[in-house]
This record gives C-alpha cells, sequence and structure tokens, in this order.
C-alpha cells in the first residue's frame, strides 16, 4: 500500500474545509483506482491534515494531483498556504 500525506497551515474556517472535503474531494478519491481509505483530520489551531491510502503508487500519485486541483478550485480561500506534501509506501499498518 501507498500513502499521500498533506498538512495544511493557516485553514480559515476547519468546519467549512470538512464540508467541502466531505461533499467533494471524498467522491473524487473513491475513483481513484485502489483506493483504500480517507482522512481529513483537523489538528487543531488552523491546522488540517489529510491523508489518502491506495492500493499502489499510481494511486496515492493521483490523489495528489487530485489534491492539488480541488484545493485550487474549491478551498482556496480557506487553505490559504500550499500544504506541505509527504508520500510512500505504507511498511506498516494495523
Amino acid at each position: 500500500m501507498y500513502a499521500a500525506v498533506r498538512r495544511y497551515d493557516g485553514v480559515t474556517d476547519p468546519a467549512e474545509a470538512a464540508r467541502l472535503v466531505n461533499e467533494g474531494f471524498v467522491p473524487l478519491m473513491r475513483q481513484v483506482p485502489g483506493f483504500v481509505a480517507y482522512y481529513w483530520v483537523d489538528a487543531g489551531d488552523g491546522v488540517m491534515v489529510s491523508t489518502s491510502v491506495f492500493q499502489d503508487r499510481a494511486g496515492a500519485e493521483e490523489s495528489i494531483s487530485r489534491a492539488s486541483d480541488f484545493v485550487r478550485d474549491n478551498l482556496a480561500s480557506l487553505l490559504p498556504a500550499p500544504p506541505e506534501v509527504m508520500a510512500g509506501e505504507v511498511v506498516v499498518s494495523a
């Protein structure tokens, strides 16, 4: 499995961001081949973290591309800073 993790700082309205992600982005993730799971975490203090899990690297990379487009088109005013993006193979899971 592979995961893509994105950390967003300076989120201006976490509740609205969560609503838009749930209604608009989650359906996009479910369409990516190899989709396993998606999590959107409110870490507090204007920090939100997105984790996408896929069966293969291609799915994780596709999620990064789709996330970038979705944020640009739908969340730019709520997520004003570019995210820190990490991706790689899941080496332990429970």
